[in-house]
């Protein structure tokens, strides 16, 4: 038998990704029978107990019985079937969360109900978790870092510089302060250090900034005329099919890095950006800002820039208590995470 390396090397390639395609549809679906019959236990519990009046002791006893039919299946033990409860307890009254619930696996559903305050913040790291793939620890990662907050509280001027059909994209794609806690550095360290340790830590400083990114380049060179300029960091959000250019400095913001950053926008968009890339996206981050100079320094811009902070502790910055927009805005904003 004759064969074509090149055609069979294709077929038996086309065959594997039919394979994964189907293995990963089967696992979906065998996820969602899990989170069905977590959520019809949980509810049988609540409502045996609001019939009969039974109480906690019910609960052991049902496990210490299923662990006796089921001896080699695991998650019945008391605990899970008390998460059973309360995830049902958790969501039966909303319309939104039953449905989105089953497209991410029982582990990260209960660390979202149980680190998360309110419905909103739930719908977020669910619609998150489930577009990035984030895993356990990303997760728990992101919840503990407030990215919650810190998208819903970004300042930027997408609203004005970028085109309907992806701004609201833009906007859930910037923070208003990023967690350098994984960074060895000092409090007193110059924009080369940061920018240096960036680079070493890569995967955990594109996994900071949210899903989507690719790393380009640092100090990336863009030639105009005679001169060299170059960027500090550039990526590229494969969802937005844009160049991201990071300016890092370790001061606080003041309005000239807004003109610089247009400067290097221009340069991109006329000399790197590809025909079928969308216009380049400046993220300014400092070590601190002040939002009213923020405001006004991205209100005259006509290039799409977002000014954001850093720190090197996991704490939420005291200027962001208070600032969340409203329920309703919220809500809004939640459901660009799908588009």
């Amino acid at each position: 038998m004759n064969l074509d390396k090149n055609i069979y090397k294709n077929f038996v390639s086309d065959i594997k990704q039919r394979i994964r395609s189907a293995q990963y549809e089967a696992m979906k679906a065998v996820n969602k029978q899990a989170i069905q019959l977590n959520w019809d236990i949980g509810k049988m519990i609540v409502e045996k107990q609001e019939q009969l009046g039974w109480g906690k002791s019910v609960v052991e006893q049902l496990s210490k019985d299923l662990q006796r039919e089921f001896p080699d299946q695991r998650g019945w033990s008391a605990r899970n079937l008390w998460r059973m409860k309360q995830f049902y307890e958790s969501y039966y009254n909303s319309e939104i969360l039953p449905p989105l619930v089953a497209e991410i696996g029982w582990t990260h559903n209960c660390i979202i109900m149980e680190k998360c305050k309110d419905d909103l913040e739930r719908e977020f790291y669910i619609r998150m978790t489930r577009k990035y793939g984030w895993t356990k620890d990303v997760l728990i990662n992101q919840i503990e870092g407030n990215s919650y907050a810190l998208y819903l509280t970004n300042q930027t001027n997408f609203e004005q510089t970028l085109p309907e059909k992806y701004k609201n994209q833009a906007i859930l794609a910037v923070k208003d302060d990023y967690n350098f806690d994984f960074l060895d550095l000092s409090d007193k360290h110059s924009e080369k250090e940061l920018e240096l340790a960036l680079l070493k830590n890569i995967r955990l400083f594109l996994i900071e900034m949210g899903g989507d990114f690719s790393f380009m380049g640092n100090q990336y060179k863009v030639k105009e005329g005679e001169d060299n300029y170059s960027i500090d960091l550039l990526l590229f959000h494969r969802r937005l099919k844009s160049l991201i250019a990071i300016e890092l400095k370790i001061g606080e913001f003041i309005p000239e890095y807004a003109g610089k950053m247009q400067f290097y926008l221009s340069l991109l968009n006329d000399k790197v950006r590809l025909p079928d890339e969308n216009p380049a996206i400046g993220i300014i981050i400092c070590k601190s800002k002040k939002r009213t100079r923020v405001d006004y320094a991205l209100r005259e811009a006509n290039q799409p820039i977002g000014v954001a902070t850093y720190n090197l502790t996991n704490e939420l910055p005291k200027q962001l208590e208070g600032l969340l927009p409203s329920p309703e805005k919220i809500a809004e904003n939640l459901k660009i995470i799908e588009q």
